[in-house]
């Protein structure tokens, strides 16, 4: 039965409840994406006995890099799961899934214990956290897009990235807070399966909150309309021009996010030679700023348009990515570290606060998660998967610099995109208000 927000636009109240509850979501399931890189360092000895702290990072960033596999699997089936029962089915089905996979890391027995099996079973529950995190991104991306009225649509979604940031962020909350109440052997021992277990919980309780949001108009006017069947031979055959876009303009954007955000952590400890602690505090408090930064720059998309900030971001990341990473590599001092790190995300903010609004507004709704989801998730697979694989790599083989290269031209990439599409905000295809 159509519902009676299928027949009118929500009003402002309907809106924000609707993305609060699709964003809460959001925020618990990158929790549990980005524990996984929080607490490497201390659960990487359980998982891979190696002498070489480089050796461990590298094996585990290789499953976080494995995880990523399944991203564009999750995408393709629960991204046609979206555009065929509703974007709200797809975000629950998503939050499911990743409470299997965080509960698993959380009970899986040590190396030293189950020998082989450990790693194997780590790869399984980061397989079932890909598969959720595929399909999460491109339903969420589109419910709050689709949400979200016209003149605010910037705004709006770009709460996306705040609770996914929020999410990255919590967890290295609960890094240091449990680095504040646990003796570092506790903390290396058992204290980091908590997270794991906190954020399966966290799961079970948004599992039930999205089953009470509501379905956006664009949903049921596609439905109502008897639009094509989402699939991906009718993605790909009707809609190529925008799916390239969204790869490549998604190809930039993403390592650079990944490699000042997620890689940081361990860069400044394992290059930088700063502690464990001081390189989680300027995660935590970079990450908290960045956050703020994201619905700022989205309300600037809504007034001057989508493609300066896309540009913004593809030359200032071309420019100063190589001379932010390579002063970072040989400063001591904690403050211009954060400073450093905070100037990096900054200008990736161009990039992160509207991409998904972007995406969403290239494709028509009866394709729209999917259209969104798919691509974005091949480019994050190719490339924000395994940034910090190939960085330890780079650096395992004594030219890390070489990294730095590497970023700023998969940025440069994604700025000959930038320049070329057109701005998305006056050429959208999502037509209700």
């Amino acid at each position: 039965m159509t519902s009676t927000l299928a027949l009118r636009a929500p009003t402002q109240r309907e809106r924000l409840k609707a993305i609060v509850g699709g964003s809460t979501g959001n925020l618990v399931e990158w929790y549990d994406w980005y524990a996984y890189a929080a607490f490497t360092l201390y659960f990487a000895p359980h998982f891979f006995p190696s002498e070489d702290r480089t050796a461990q990072l590298l094996s585990a960033a290789g499953i976080f890099a494995v995880g990523f596999v399944m991203r564009p699997v999750g995408a393709w089936l629960m991204g046609v799961y979206a555009d065929r029962h509703g974007r709200k089915s797809g975000l629950t089905l998503s939050v499911a899934l990743m409470c299997a996979g965080s509960l698993l890391i959380a009970v899986t027995p040590g190396y030293e214990v189950i020998g082989v099996g450990a790693p194997l079973l780590l790869v399984l529950a980061r397989l079932m956290q890909g598969l959720s995190v595929g399909g999460e991104y491109g339903a969420s991306a589109t419910y709050l897009s689709e949400m979200a009225g016209r003149d605010r649509r910037g705004f709006f979604s770009s709460f996306q990235y705040v609770t996914l940031i929020a999410g990255q962020l919590t967890a290295i909350c609960v890094l240091l807070i449990l680095q504040a109440v646990l003796s570092p052997q506790q903390l290396d021992a058992w204290g980091w399966r908590i997270p794991f277990l906190l954020g399966g919980a966290l799961a079970v309780i948004v599992f039930w909150l999205r089953r009470g949001l509501s379905e956006t108009q664009s949903f049921h006017a596609a439905k109502a309309e008897g639009a094509p069947r989402s699939g991906f031979v009718e993605l790909f055959t009707k809609h190529p021009r925008e799916t390239l876009t969204v790869m490549l303009l998604t190809a930039g954007g993403t390592i650079a996010f990944y490699a000042y955000s997620i890689y940081m952590q361990k860069f400044l400890v394992n290059t930088s030679g700063l502690s464990r602690e001081i390189a989680s505090q300027i995660n935590g408090i970079t990450l908290f700023f960045f956050m703020l930064l994201q619905p700022v720059a989205g309300a600037l998309s809504d007034r001057i348009g989508r493609k300066p900030l896309m540009i913004g971001f593809g030359v200032l990341g071309l420019i100063f990515t190589y001379p932010i990473f390579a002063t970072l590599a040989v400063t001591r001092d904690p403050l211009v570290a954060g400073l450093l790190v905070m100037t990096g995300l900054i200008i990736v903010t161009g990039y992160t606060s509207i991409n998904a609004v972007v995406k969403a507004e290239l494709f028509p709704a009866h394709i729209r998660a999917l259209g969104v989801a798919l691509p974005y998730a091949l480019a994050n697979t190719l490339f924000g998967g395994t940034a910090e694989f190939v960085a330890l790599y780079f650096k395992q083989i004594g030219i890390e610099q070489a990294f730095y290269i590497y970023v700023s031209l998969m940025i440069a990439i994604s700025l000959i995109i930038y320049i070329r599409m057109p701005d998305t905000k006056r050429n959208s295809r999502i037509l209700e208000d």
